[in-house]
């Protein structure tokens, strides 16, 4: 017999057919999309506020779940084993913040005509240029690391797909400009219509690609005995690179979830929901068909890869760097990045070992799935920042008397500029000898970082009502400075004593807990001593959000 690996590696050209397929079908739901489409603001960034509950609970799921499920995630368990598969617990919390607070957000949002974030806020608190510029920064901050993201999950999934010196780039490339496309063609309404067809595949892919590794184990009792014989590190806290404490754990998979629901893009989604009922069906099915696919899908693929691809060595030693950073093993990648490539590597050559030429066709069609959850958050995100770009700062500051066609037309440009910058800083960052963009997850919880910044306004707004503009405007400034000054992408030289509390820091819980922590006492203490809100504004905006 020959060489199992071999022979589950080619794929032959299964790949470009079943890539080019679907990337047509993107482009057509973007030509769909046109066609209904009007050139109103509402229309382009809200789809008409019509979305029933299978379109709304689908475009929240892959907008929630990018390539950091099939990529970053399913890397984070392979690299330290099981006490990141516990990130699992955040998706339930998660469909509880759509239930909950999403749903107070749409009544609002219905009811006073806003379209972003800002909008809301900026409204509420009585700040029209402080906060709106404030909310609109993080909405930037937030998007750009998370389409850096997926445009490099495009360029890993091109790179393992179509090996060649120039795949990563090509790929990446090819993935911006058909995403860039079909937002700027149909807005909202191709986004989520996308999304639908990304989310089943994104939760095929989680499925099959945990059925995969255990089936290639010998089924489920063999699977979790030769699991239970992993190194020590890999089976407790706080992981092989001893990184998870049990702080850090809680606080990640807390502002994990509830973090990355306050970000502009779910934001939207909350405002373009049919009815409230409709957003809080698709919360449920959310929370609870999420949930079982990482728990039964990307966990398994991580768990599943120490034990195909160990990351010792004959001799029981971990394979590291010249830095004493940790590697995957040799079959898997060579940096500490291709901790990433986990889940295409499996897919790549168990499936076909397992079921011939079927299983050729299924990695093919997982692999897809993988560059429709890049896919899928990469337009989100593009179409949110247009939106707050071009709502917050050019409406209100720039062109005021714009017309609604005008104000479409340079979202589109937004659109097109962020995507070529974005996809800049993948290439460039891929071709430098150190990597700054090397692990999905990390770059994934540093946008969430600063998405949680909006979390205190957010509660304050939707259930305590206590805060006062001066208030959210300290607050938010000093949690978005204390996440630049601990983020892990800085590196000015504040002298020794600095360097190691900010490490120290680091180590013990998310970067985001910290900012919120410095953004709540301040939003708490500045509010006490200056004016409160107008009693009547707030009783008005209770009435709405509290409505039943």
């Amino acid at each position: 017999m020959g060489d199992p690996n071999a022979e589950a590696g080619a794929l032959g050209g299964l790949p470009y057919v079943v890539l080019a397929g679907y990337l047509l079908m993107l482009l057509a739901f973007g030509v769909a999309g046109w066609r209904r489409s009007t050139d109103s603001e509402e229309d382009y960034y809200l789809a008409g506020r019509g979305q029933g509950w299978l379109v709304s609970s689908l475009t929240i799921m892959a907008t929630f779940f990018s390539s950091f499920a099939l990529l970053g995630a399913p890397g984070m368990v392979y690299r330290d084993g099981v006490v990141f598969a516990l990130f699992s617990l955040n998706v339930p919390l998660a469909g509880a913040s759509v239930y909950f607070f999403g749903a107070k957000i749409r009544r609002v949002g219905q009811a006073r005509g806003y379209v972003t974030p800002g909008d809301m806020i900026a409204d509420y608190y009585g700040s029209p240029t402080a906060l709106r510029l404030l909310v609109a920064l993080i909405g930037v901050l937030y998007a750009i690391p998370y389409v850096v993201m997926q445009i490099k999950a495009g360029g890993i999934l091109s790179q393992q797909m179509f090996p060649g010196e120039s795949s990563f780039e090509i790929g990446a490339i090819v993935l911006s400009i058909i995403t860039m496309v079909y937002i700027m063609i149909g807005g909202m309404r191709s986004v989520a219509w996308t999304d639908v067809v990304q989310g089943v595949l994104l939760m095929g892919g989680m499925l099959i690609g945990g059925l995969a590794v255990v089936a290639t184990l010998g089924g489920p009792g063999p699977f979790f005995d030769k699991v239970s014989e992993l190194p020590p590190k890999s089976l407790s806290v706080p992981g092989t690179s001893g990184f998870w404490n049990p702080e850090m754990l809680l606080t990640v998979c807390l502002f994990g979830s509830i973090g990355s629901l306050v970000q502009p893009a779910q934001w939207m989604r909350f405002y373009a929901a049919r009815s409230t009922g409709t957003l809080r069906r698709s919360a449920l099915i959310f929370g609870v068909v999420l949930t079982a696919c990482f728990l039964f899908g990307v966990m398994l693929v991580g768990l599943g890869g120490q034990v195909l691809y160990p990351l010792v060595d004959a001799a029981g030693e971990y394979y590291t760097n010249a830095d004493g950073k940790l590697l995957p093993n040799p079959a898997v990648g060579d940096t500490p990045g291709a901790f990433n490539d986990i889940m295409v590597v499996v897919l790549k050559e168990r499936l076909p070992a397992l079921l011939g030429s079927f299983g050729a066709v299924l990695a093919s069609l997982i692999m897809v799935a993988i560059m429709a959850a890049a896919m899928s958050t990469a337009d989100s995100n593009l179409h949110s920042m247009s939106a707050v770009l071009t709502r917050d700062i050019y409406d209100r500051f720039l062109r005021p008397k714009a017309s609604q066609k005008e104000r479409t037309w340079v979202g589109r440009g937004i659109i097109s500029l962020a995507t070529i910058v974005s996809t800049l800083l993948v290439i460039v960052a891929h071709r430098s000898e150190v990597d700054p963009l090397a692990m999905i997850a990390t770059l994934g919880l540093f946008a969430i970082a600063f998405s949680s910044q909006l979390l205190p306004v957010t509660f304050d707004m939707l259930y305590f009502r206590k805060g006062t503009r001066q208030g959210a405007v300290a607050g938010m400034i000093t949690g978005l400075a204390i996440v630049f000054f601990i983020s892990p992408f800085m590196s000015l030289d504040l002298g020794q004593g600095i360097a190691d509390m900010r490490k120290a820091m680091l180590g013990m819980i998310d970067k985001g807990a910290w900012g919120l922590i410095g953004n709540v006492l301040v939003f708490v203490v500045v509010s006490k001593f200056t004016q409160p809100i107008d009693q009547a504004k707030i009783d008005e905006f209770a009435k709405v959000a509290d409505a039943d």
